[in-house]
């Protein structure tokens, strides 16, 4: 009996290592270099800023003021915003919500008001109200929102409706569903999350195949050719356990012609609560899909500890990485307010809007250390030169003021006085 356990014990060892060996292999879990302090920021010196360029006469004194970051620093929104929705926001909360979300975020997404579950509840009864209600409220506010999603792969987010229909009639509601989405919001939101969270979820492959979805993204490209089509999963960058699945897909949708445009992270990355997130990882991973070169949006952001100090140190760690990343364009939390949140406890502001400490670590990033603000004297010949951080600024000089964008596309912008 004890050698009949002597040798149990010794091939579930051996298994335990041939497995870890296996997933090295699967999911690179070898180490990874960390990346300091110090070359993080001199990243973020080299992509997020550029040269502002002021000529004026010798000795004027010259305010530079940023209005609005290039960058796309978004949140999910809510169905509540919306004053046709259940369990719509009062008045009060409402004013509120808006004006958190203009002070903070330039840019948006639909949490679920733009998913197929929420358009055509009845197959045929299509209603994007609360989608366009929303969509309303962060134009007003020069707020610009990605679509998210056309498709979802997952069973369990699928209408009941679809379920029964032959495979004839499930590749005309795919077709139909693409065509009206897509069509809908022509010139108001032209990029979308494709079919979420496919590595997860595989309903349409399962039943029409694998070239579905080729099949879902020219409906989408035939409907609107300006529209760009992003894919979108979730544990790609913390431990990376599905950045190998998710490199091997994406490359598989590029080599059978999927027209992909740009790869969505999503930023769930604390979800075991006892857990941080090895910085070494995400900068790896990031860096691994990046090979791609195709640009990076972190799309669901949250901290999902009870700890608000914890959450701080996360967001702390982690902002300044995506930011000096080259190919990320946006971080997107998915949400912030407790009141309207799918894990309330890691909530940027608490149901009665008091902030968390989130929030002061948040702005102090984005409005204060990536932020360019200063007041100067042009030099003998007249000129002001300084590096900003890409975005919109008001320049004001001699008692007059200038409205100007520094784009990281030009890298350098002048005006002159």
């Amino acid at each position: 009996m004890k050698n009949n356990k002597f040798f149990l014990i010794l091939f579930l060892a051996s298994l335990l290592i041939n497995l870890t060996n296996a997933q090295d292999e699967i999911f690179d879990l070898t180490p990874a270099e960390k990346v300091s302090e110090e070359q993080i920021e001199k990243r973020i010196e080299e992509i997020r800023m550029g040269d502002l360029i002021i000529h004026t006469q010798p000795g004027a004194t010259v305010k530079i003021e940023q209005t609005r970051h290039e960058f796309l620093f978004g949140t999910a929104i809510p169905d509540e915003l919306a004053e046709s929705a259940p369990r719509s926001f009062n008045e009060e909360d409402r004013k509120k919500y808006l004006q958190v979300l203009e002070q903070n975020f330039n840019y948006a997404v639909h949490e679920n008001a733009l998913k197929w579950y929420s358009n055509e509840k009845v197959q045929g009864q299509i209603d994007y109200s609360i989608a366009d209600r929303i969509w309303e409220q962060c134009n007003e506010r020069n707020i610009p929102m990605r679509g998210h999603c056309v498709y979802w792969a997952k069973d369990e987010f699928m209408n009941n409706w679809l379920f029964p229909l032959n495979n004839a009639q499930l590749r005309k509601a795919v077709v139909d569903r693409g065509i009206s989405l897509t069509n809908h919001f022509k010139g108001r939101i032209n990029e979308f999350d494709l079919n979420n969270e496919m590595l997860h979820g595989d309903f349409f492959r399962r039943r029409l195949g694998f070239g579905v979805i080729n099949e879902m993204a020219w409906i989408v490209k035939a409907t609107n050719p300006e529209a760009k089509l992003y894919l979108n999963d979730y544990g790609i960058l913390d431990m990376g356990f599905n950045s190998g699945p998710y490199i091997k897909q994406i490359n598989n949708l590029l080599d059978n012609g999927v027209p992909i445009d740009g790869i969505g992270c999503q930023g769930h990355l604390s979800m075991r609560t006892t857990m941080t997130t090895p910085s070494e990882k995400v900068q790896r991973n990031l860096d691994q899909l990046a090979e791609f070169n195709l640009p990076i949006k972190i799309t669901e952001v949250l901290f999902a500890y009870e700890d608000e100090q914890v959450q701080v140190d996360e967001l702390n760690k982690l902002m300044p990485i995506y930011f000096a990343h080259p190919n990320v364009e946006a971080v997107i939390m998915w949400g912030f307010w407790a009141g309207s949140h799918w894990q309330p406890h890691c909530a940027m502001w608490k149901e009665d809007w008091t902030p968390r400490l989130q929030v002061d670590a948040y702005r102090d990033l984005v409005f204060n250390k990536w932020w360019t603000q200063l007041e100067k004297k042009a030099n003998q010949n007249g000129e002001l030169k300084e590096r900003a951080f890409y975005g919109d600024y008001k320049i004001t000089c001699n008692g007059v003021t200038k409205n100007i964008k520094l784009l990281k596309e030009k890298g350098s912008a002048e005006v002159n006085f």
